[in-house]
């Protein structure tokens, strides 16, 4: 799965910037920047947050 696409993807469906996503998310603002450009993917913890929210507003994941 493309972390860096679908985060960013997830991101601007919620209509969130980064810090209000980090914030859902209980992360750092640097945490999101680094997935949306690749540099990190996130933790299982924040994975299966993510999953979630996919889910919720219909985001197809590919694995």
């Amino acid at each position: 799965m493309d972390y860096k696409v679908m985060i960013k993807k997830l991101r601007n469906k919620m209509l969130l910037t980064q810090s209000e996503f980090a914030k859902e998310l209980g992360v750092s603002i640097a945490s999101v920047a680094r997935w949306e450009t690749g540099e990190n993917e996130p933790t299982m913890k924040v994975k299966r947050k993510l999953a979630l929210l996919f889910k919720k507003y219909g985001i197809e994941v590919d694995d």
